[in-house]
């Protein structure tokens, strides 16, 4: 386990008997009360990351605020510990928007995203008085006039900006090249006539811009060369009124042992330098700095655990493991290819020494969770466990084939609380008419 501690949660650990141990419980344990698939949270992992980026950004100023990206897993749990810990939030949709609500978060804490927010998403934020809407079309804007009108308010309001960025990362997580569905390019005229727009509008009160360059990112250039772009930007149309600059969020987490992100201190060092340098440069006040970190708020907090209900050894080919889970609870090696390094939970403590192609449950073959996974000799009822998995993997989750979706504990300081219950039969059809 040594070689995976990087991508497990901090108190990851090896009982005795050679289980795998997360918040000081055992993980066979959980998962022979709690079945599998089973994701289970560090929850002592996720108050400390929130802990974590708040000190590091107020070290340099204290009204730095710092916001979840609940996309990342918005479940209403998590959604508690970012409330308690003193976030804020940012939702991208009606759905995003009645979590947070419903996890007691003060609407003026809560900040609404989203390419495409429909009529009766911005009527749910306005009714619900959110203190932001990220605006990010010129149509979009339109429409929250007029029904900011009809709600007799005005609403506080953030343009996304695409700075013209491209980040080293998946292109499918890549948001801030000029080639975007997200946000107005500052490279032409868009930029400069959603900042007009804004201004026109009655009932929108023009606060700031907003700046996500894409997400998984190890190389913290990007943000400097964004800030340089879009201070350039903010000082070209007059930043009287531009007094917030949302830096996004997109710090990258380690799914490998070989992966080597940086640390939260460092990434805010980066940032808060970096707007303070490029925002005196064009000789503009220092604005209000606001960060939204998701995956590196709960991705490696977060375990699946998988039982295996198969192997099959295919002669100078290669040997499948099937488990009880896949592309309905883990779809992100699918969707882009992301690779994980997954260990046995019951045998923590073995030498891995066998190659694997591990396999979902699912009638696709494309449903593969690790093309080629390492691993002790693997046998039918063995407890596969896939780390960092905290982030994206709940909030993806589907019912393909009729599979009902993991329970979710949180482990803390030896004890376990079930946050999401499996769901069941009856869940799936509850929508379905007679």
């Amino acid at each position: 386990m040594t070689a995976l501690e990087q991508v497990l949660p901090p108190s990851a650990a090896t009982t005795p008997e050679g289980h795998l141990a997360i918040g000081g419980c055992d993980v066979v344990s959980l998962a022979e009360e709690h079945g599998t698939p089973l994701v289970i949270y560090d929850e002592g992992a996720l108050r400390a990351t929130a802990r974590a980026y708040v000190e590091a950004f107020r070290a340099h100023a204290p009204d730095v605020e710092i916001i979840y990206a609940s996309k990342a897993y918005f479940g209403l749990a998590m959604l508690r510990v970012a409330r308690e810990e003193g976030l804020s939030v940012d939702v991208a949709s009606g759905g995003e928007l009645a979590a947070a609500l419903r996890a007691g978060f003060p609407p003026e804490r809560i900040e609404m995203h989203g390419n495409n927010k429909d009529a009766a998403e911005l009527h749910q934020a306005l009714a619900a008085g959110v203190g932001t809407v990220v605006v990010d079309s010129l149509d979009e804007i339109a429409l929250l006039d007029r029904l900011a009108g009809e709600h007799g308010v005005r609403q506080r309001v953030l343009i996304r900006v695409t700075p013209g960025v491209k980040p080293s990362t998946h292109s499918y997580i890549s948001t801030g090249q000029l080639d975007s569905k997200f946000g107005f390019s500052i490279e032409g005229s868009a930029a400069t006539a959603a900042v007009a727009a804004c201004r026109a509008a009655p009932n929108l009160d023009l606060a700031g811009l907003h700046c996500h360059i894409g997400s998984q990112i190890f190389e913290l250039g990007s943000y400097p060369a964004a800030a340089a772009v879009v201070a350039d930007f903010a000082a070209s149309v007059g930043a009287d009124d531009l007094t917030t600059i949302n830096m996004g969020g997109g710090l990258g987490v380690a799914y490998t042992h070989a992966d080597q992100p940086p640390s939260i201190e460092r990434y805010a060092d980066v940032v808060m330098e970096a707007v303070a340098r490029e925002w005196a440069r064009v000789g503009l006040p220092m604005p209000r700095v606001q960060v939204e970190p998701g995956r590196s708020m709960v991705g490696r907090a977060g375990v699946t655990i998988y039982r295996v209900g198969t192997v099959k050894d295919i002669p100078g080919v290669r040997t499948y493991a099937a488990v009880d889970g896949g592309m309905s609870d883990l779809l992100r090696p699918m969707l882009y290819g992301a690779v994980y390094e997954p260990l046995l939970a019951n045998r923590a403590d073995e030498e891995s020494t066998s190659h694997y192609r591990l396999v979902g449950k699912h009638c696709e073959s494309g449903d593969v969770l690790v093309a080629d996974a390492l691993l002790p000799e693997v046998h039918v009822g063995d407890l596969v466990c896939m780390p960092a998995t905290g982030a994206y993997g709940v909030s993806m989750a589907s019912n393909y084939n009729g599979v009902t979706r993991p329970a979710v504990v949180f482990a803390d300081g030896g004890s376990a609380r079930v946050v999401t219950r499996r769901e069941t039969y009856d869940d799936l059809f509850a929508r379905d008419l007679p």
